[in-house]
């Protein structure tokens, strides 16, 4: 039973993937269970903004808001998530793409525009860098996040119902509840309300396990869109592959501006790990729904590459930490 505990503690992530797309298939591929689903179906999409909400906000709880301070690297990283934003929308409107090159475009656009996961600052903490420097770029993320995303969706899908600046105000409202909400509410926690501020900072990992209960959540929402897009299989292939590319190479260019400005760690985990329940539920709710699929498939790509180096990391930290670790560097 201890060994099944370690398992599941050493790769939560690929375990919490495993369980929502398990779960949701019992409740669809099982007719005796359609009511059961029906019934907590709405539960889901209820519960999903909340418990993102209490990861964000017992992450900022973490953090001393005093040192919280930009630093070069993380403009540098803003500047190339504006840049690579630029070029996909001036893609989009300069070649007038419609139908599923549009849908695809619109994909990797969120992809990108997405602000950095309130979670990498706990994977970025668990692989041995710097949580408040990471947790000053989430902010940063998220107010970028909240202006670019109103300004530019409506340039791209306006609803027949809306003008241009109704959508953009429509937008920064439901952007703003999600995205800079939880960080006001976590700074009056952490300095009025301080028997509450210490409690939640006692519970060890408790931000690391509401991200996994997220991402569990997020799986089945992915295997649900994928189940109903009517579009092709080799369509869908297309949009995994697309999203792979994007995905490694966000990590890659972070890395490569962190390994500069001694942050690889940030770096990477700022630029390649995104709030993925938020690129889901935005993109289905103002752009092509089906466009919802391509952050489905970056949850698979990042938590890869998440996976991978916590596991990486653990092994390397069992190995510093073992009798003959130590004892090669006293001989040393």
């Amino acid at each position: 039973m201890k060994q099944v505990i370690n398992f599941i503690k050493e790769w939560t992530l690929p375990c919490a993937i495993a369980a929502g797309a398990t779960i949701y298939l019992i409740f669809a591929l099982i007719p005796g269970l359609s009511d059961a689903a029906d019934f907590f179906s709405p539960i889901m999409d209820t519960l999903m903004p909340v418990v993102l909400f209490l990861v964000l906000l017992v992450t900022f709880c973490k953090v001393n808001f005093h040192k919280m301070r930009p630093t070069r690297w993380h403009w540098m990283v803003c500047a190339f998530q504006i840049i690579t934003v630029a070029m996909v929308f001036g893609l989009i409107k300069g070649f007038d793409l419609h139908g599923r090159s549009l849908i695809l475009a619109e994909g990797v656009l969120i992809c990108i525009i997405g602000p950095g996961a309130t979670s990498a600052a706990v994977v970025t903490e668990k692989l041995g860098g710097n949580l408040a420097s990471m947790t000053t770029y989430t902010f940063i993320s998220n107010f970028l996040a909240a202006m670019t995303i109103p300004l530019l969706f409506p340039l791209i899908e306006l609803k027949s119902e809306y003008t241009v600046l109704q959508s953009f105000l429509l937008i920064l409202e439901r952007v703003c509840e999600i995205l800079v909400l939880p960080m006001a509410v976590a700074y009056v926690i952490k300095h009025y309300f301080h028997r509450l501020h210490k409690r939640i900072i006692s519970i060890t990992d408790l931000s690391f396990y509401l991200w996994a209960f997220s991402l569990m959540i997020t799986t089945g929402i992915t295997v649900k869109n994928i189940a109903h897009a009517e579009v092709g299989v080799w369509f869908l292939i297309a949009m995994a592959a697309v999203v792979a590319v994007v995905c490694f190479v966000q990590y890659a260019a972070g890395h490569y501006i962190g390994v500069h400005e001694r942050f690889p760690i940030e770096g990477a985990q700022a630029l390649g790990q995104k709030n993925t329940s938020f690129a889901i539920w935005i993109s289905y709710i103002y752009l092509n729904p089906i466009a919802s699929v391509c952050p489905g498939f970056y949850v698979l790509w990042q938590n890869i590459v998440n996976s991978y180096e916590l596991h990486h990391y653990s092994q390397e930290s069992a190995r510093a930490h073992s009798p003959k670790s130590r004892y090669d560097r006293d001989v040393d």
